[in-house]
């Protein structure tokens, strides 16, 4: 890493309206370093973002790009001075091929008139093998995988002579070997000289990719400094402004019994699964992609049900179907996407609260809108959810208030039995701590809590029973007295004989 700074912020001020988006931020990034910018969902992230690259221009401050003071500038400006932004849907064109995508954006810089078929293709094949890139240069983008997308994002960039690349959030819909090889790009770019900043909010991740770290909070500059100044404690007291406790769930056991599931089997997807669930417990349920660990999610909420074996819910065997009678045994389901399945992103956080209960406020043949708008609100104060009334569009909410409305929505149903699939995953470190608090609550109150995940430090923190599933089947039951390391070790085939020899 250089001791020369290539972008340097100081005093950074945007304003919208009224709303101060940017309130005196300071940033420097040294030439071949990897620097994360960190903050909670709308701490101003995005803003500064497009200040750097000329998306915004800032009200105040001052903008230094490889030493030179920078004013008014445009996306044209930034693009030529090398700075490139890959935002989390890479603005990549799917009815193209990876070649076109990689190329013609350099052949539009330079106007040309005619394309040099021969040339893009070169063009494509040298900044994929910059990258270690083996993709189908005639392949279209809409065939490729999320992390192909970003990879060919990425080649776009370096083609066009990037100096300072930008990741918006890169790693949210990755795999964990997907996200180790995006490191590993990542690391070769700044061996190149390439400045990297990388917007985040996952510590465990931060500490394996960065040599430094900006932290904003509500508009403001809060801190910087190298990645080694950073332990858990201050990351994330910067980026909530409170502590947050690291201990790990452990409720005091209980005998009453509310979910047992024995023998659960469909074809292809999973065989003999069984485990229980007691008053008090957070299961957590995890596995590599293609484990069978959100079917059975599925299964309990009959979007895809069993084919055999029991669920006793409550001591009463139930029998699932279909939707309608997961949702008539009082079960209910946060979906992995909340964005496609959870909620109605365009409709008010009223009407997102009691659409999966609406029959309860039908007076002959109205609504009680006074009643649904007292749940509503009973729901804003009891789950926290920031919003000055029910009525904005769940649209404009952060990720984890938006998460609180799927939840609220479930919550007003009276659930026995509620399953969550990937609660957290976008959600910010304060939000995310605030919906485990949720979930432990319930628990406590004599819900039954499934945690559907592969984030491991969610799991051993937050859930007292671990169920490990491997190939459709049940490879290990454990509680959270396991380390994330030994779990990972679990998720890829060591036994639980050959994790406690350790």
């Amino acid at each position: 890493m250089s001791d020369e700074v290539f972008l340097k912020l100081e005093g950074i001020k945007k304003s919208f309206g009224g709303v101060h988006a940017l309130k005196g931020v300071n940033l420097e990034i040294k030439k071949g370093e990897i620097h994360c910018l960190a903050g909670e969902n709308g701490c101003g992230k995005s803003t500064l973002i497009k200040a750097i690259s000329g998306v915004h221009n800032a009200d105040e401050g001052t903008i230094w790009i490889d030493g030179e003071k920078v004013e008014h500038m445009k996306p044209i400006d930034a693009i030529n001075r090398g700075i490139q932004v890959i935002y989390q849907d890479f603005a990549v064109f799917p009815n193209l091929t990876v070649a076109e995508n990689i190329a013609l954006n350099g052949e539009l810089k330079n106007r040309k008139k005619v394309v040099n078929w021969k040339e893009i293709h070169e063009i494509a094949a040298k900044a994929m093998a910059q990258v270690g890139a083996n993709i189908d240069p005639d392949v279209k983008l809409e065939r490729l995988s999320v992390a192909n997308k970003q990879m060919v994002a990425i080649c776009r960039a370096i083609i066009n002579d990037a100096r300072l690349l930008i990741l918006d959030e890169p790693t949210t819909a990755l795999t964990a070997r997907e996200v180790e090889k995006l490191w590993d790009i990542v690391r070769g770019l700044k061996e190149k000289g390439i400045a990297i900043m990388i917007v985040n909010h996952k510590l465990d991740e931060i500490y394996r990719i960065a040599d430094s770290l900006t932290i904003l909070r509500n508009g403001r500059y809060v801190s910087s400094g190298p990645i080694s100044e950073y332990d858990q404690e201050r990351f994330t007291r910067d980026m909530t402004g409170r502590d947050i406790s690291g201990e790990k769930y452990n409720p005091a056991p209980s005998d009453e019994e509310i979910l047992r599931i024995e023998n659960l089997s469909r074809s292809g997807a999973f065989e003999n699964v069984s485990f229980t669930l007691n008053k008090g417990d957070v299961l957590g349920l995890t596995g590599l992609l293609g484990s069978g660990r959100g079917e059975i999610g599925e299964a309990l909420f009959g979007v895809a049900p069993a084919e055999s074996g029991k669920i006793i819910l409550n001591g009463k065997e139930i029998t699932i179907h279909n939707v309608k009678d997961a949702i008539k045994n009082e079960i209910g389901y946060v979906p992995e996407d909340r964005l496609t399945q959870g909620l109605f992103m365009d409709r008010s956080i009223q009407d997102n609260t009691i659409a999966s209960s609406i029959h309860k406020y039908m007076k002959g043949f109205s609504l009680d809108d006074k009643a649904m708008e007292e749940a509503a609100y009973h729901w804003i104060e009891e789950i926290g959810i920031v919003a000055p009334s029910p009525k904005p569009a769940v649209r404009t909410l952060s990720g984890g208030n938006a998460q609180k409305v799927v939840i609220a929505k479930w919550l007003n149903t009276n659930p026995k039995l509620f399953i969550l699939d990937g609660p957290t995953v976008g959600v910010d470190i304060g939000a995310k701590a605030e919906i485990h608090a949720i979930l432990h609550r319930l628990a406590q109150e004599g819900i039954g809590v499934i945690v559907i995940s592969d984030d491991l430090p969610e799991l051993v923190q937050n859930c007292n029973k671990i169920v490990v599933m491997r190939d459709g089947k049940v490879a290990a039951q454990i509680d959270n007295n396991i380390d994330e390391k030994s779990l990972s070790d679990l998720l890829i085939g060591a036994s639980v004989e050959e994790v406690e020899s350790k």
